[in-house]
């Protein structure tokens, strides 16, 4: 087949959805542009959210991870308990390098006080899977909670005296 005959088949579809004509006027070209890039902070603002609430979002697998590797101390179960409690240490770790790629292009991307109520819902999801790690450490009995964990830090009183005749 001759490229011009195939060239010629396709020159009457319409554009595809989105296509923008390179014929345009200067003020339709700067109001498209003002609402592209207020649309592109809409959406980066968005996904600063699902990126905050994704913590939250791996509870559920998380706690059935934890129910399915029992209440011992064995190699697995003490695995996944220390992959649950290292995680929000982590996270807590890299938080402003995890919000850069959100941040709005008027502030500094790595700044503490960029994105301040994503960061704040990031730190409480992050602090909720490390209460899921201690609750099942204090399961698991690895947690000191009972007076008998403390015995040795107690000092014993003067035994009474007896007089026996």
């Amino acid at each position: 087949m001759s490229t011009s005959m195939e060239v010629s088949k396709w020159r009457h579809l319409p554009p595809p959805p989105g296509f923008a004509s390179a014929v345009t006027s200067s003020k339709a070209s700067s109001k498209s542009v003002a609402t592209a890039t207020a649309s592109y902070e809409e959406l980066k603002t968005k996904r600063a959210w699902d990126l905050a609430f994704s913590p939250a979002k791996s509870l559920p697998m998380q706690a059935f991870m934890l129910y399915m590797s029992g209440g011992g101390v064995q190699i697995f179960s003490m695995g996944i308990v220390f992959m649950l409690l290292s995680s929000p240490f982590k996270n807590l770790a890299s938080i402003n390098t995890a919000f850069a790629p959100f941040a709005p292009a008027s502030s500094s991307p790595k700044s503490l006080n960029t994105l301040p109520l994503q960061k704040i819902a990031y730190v409480i999801c992050n602090l909720l899977t490390l209460a899921l790690g201690l609750w099942k450490c204090r399961s698991m009995g690895l947690l000191p909670m009972g007076t008998g964990d403390w015995l040795a830090f107690e000092t014993r009183g003067q035994p009474p005296e007896i007089l026996l005749v």
